[in-house]
């Protein structure tokens, strides 16, 4: 019931939200193509993924399997328009969908059309009738790179039982830390492994990628750069004022969470330093602007290896954004004050390599002192860049285990 009223509400939503029209116009358009793949005898491995985030983080699996299974075609679905509409056209996958709602009839259908040989969902993916189906028709069904804490609703008591069927249709889950571990065990869900996370496995490949991005390194042209990743109003508010004083002599790049042409605008009104646009940074010739606005959906990951220091958005919000994009680079890092759901975040803030930013001035101190103590900074760049190379492998784990059982 609560998934179809969703349903609804995001068809109602779609009248006047852009993001809600694309999510209810995608999965209109698409249902002829899902059913017409039910004429040809492909073998098909799918892969699930919420949004973009989870796709980078399931990517290593995604590129491993393309090696071991050159025979089988590739699905990939989102949930989320944000995540669909930047990667519908990567060749990472022979077909990319919306995640048609969950529901008997849905389920049953879309499984049936795309009749895949393996199912891999990325992190939270729970869904209750795609898992019954996958069990039905006895498809190895994964999930990977997940994370449980005890106020899930999987370990409530009465409530849980209901939603701890869906953890027991996996053929094997794939967790992040020892914590998940005992966690399952505790309600009887066996077949798990500790793996580790492949966001981990993601941001090293694409730190040793050599992809360049000449014109951040013209723009940034050897000054000290500070770059604001996945930022929303909220994280603004905090750092403007930041940027703003003349005595902080960077370079400032900022990508926002949600690119549009309102939310860059109203940026730029705020900041009196001189900006530019990443896509008008050649045409220009501003190349001596101070602050750097991207407005290109993809290159975040690479802009920071020329940054010296890394503010990752969401902090004021939710939760915050992938700080392991930053971490590989060794970069001092700053967020805000949601972040205890995040291990990794929780694990670098412990280590005094991650400081946590409540208003303007504890971002100014905190860039201070560092600036003030060189051993300091090399001490944090080495932290940070150990966390990460210490913690690949994530990968290495499944592929294994799928080698060992031979599911497909």
């Amino acid at each position: 019931l609560s998934v179809s009223f969703y349903g609804l509400a995001i068809r109602i939503a779609s009248i006047f939200n852009p993001k809600a029209k694309k999510w209810v116009k995608g999965r209109s358009e698409q249902k002829q193509k899902i059913r017409s793949l039910r004429k040809n005898d492909e073998k098909r491995i799918w892969f699930h993924c919420a949004s973009l985030g989870e796709f980078e983080q399931g990517r290593p699996v995604i590129e491993a399997i393309r090696k071991e299974y050159p025979n089988h075609k590739i699905v990939l679905t989102f949930f989320s328009p944000s995540g669909y509409e930047v990667k519908k056209d990567d060749p990472i996958a022979d077909y990319v969908f919306y995640l048609p709602l969950d529901s008997p009839a849905k389920a049953k259908s879309f499984i049936k059309s795309i009749n895949p040989s393996l199912v891999f969902f990325v992190k939270y993916e729970f869904w209750y009738f795609y898992g019954k189906e996958l069990q039905k028709r006895k498809i190895p069904y994964f999930c990977i790179s997940a994370i449980f804490r005890s106020n899930q609703i999987f370990f409530k008591p009465f409530i849980g039982e209901f939603f701890r069927k869906m953890l027991l249709r996996f053929t094997h889950i794939f967790v992040q830390d020892q914590e998940s571990l005992s966690l399952l065990y505790k309600i009887r869900v066996a077949r798990v492994t500790v793996s580790g996370d492949t966001r981990f496995d993601r941001v090293y490949q694409n730190s040793v990628s050599g992809i360049d991005l000449p014109q951040i390194k013209s723009f940034t042209n050897n000054k000290k750069t500070i770059v604001f990743g996945s930022t929303w109003a909220k994280d603004e508010s905090v750092f403007v004022d930041f940027i703003n004083d003349e005595k902080n002599d960077f370079k400032f790049i900022i990508a926002q969470h949600e690119i549009s042409i309102e939310g860059i605008f109203n940026l730029r009104k705020q900041i009196t330093k001189s900006t530019v646009t990443y896509s008008d940074l050649s045409s220009l010739n501003n190349f001596n602007a101070d602050v750097l606005i991207i407005d290109s959906v993809g290159i975040l990951s690479r802009v920071y290896a020329y940054a010296n220091y890394a503010y990752i958005g969401g902090g004021f919000g939710a939760g915050i954004h992938n700080i392991l994009e930053a971490a590989v680079y060794g970069l001092p890092i700053f967020i805000g004050p949601n972040f205890s759901k995040f291990k990794e975040a929780v694990d670098l803030v412990r280590s005094n390599s991650t400081f946590v930013i409540k208003q303007t001035s504890d971002l100014q101190h905190a860039i201070t002192r560092i600036e003030n103590d060189p051993d300091e900074y090399n001490k944090i760049a080495a932290a940070n860049k150990k966390y990460v190379q210490s913690r690949k492998g994530s990968t290495d784990v499944v592929m294994g285990y799928l080698e060992l059982n031979n599911p497909a």
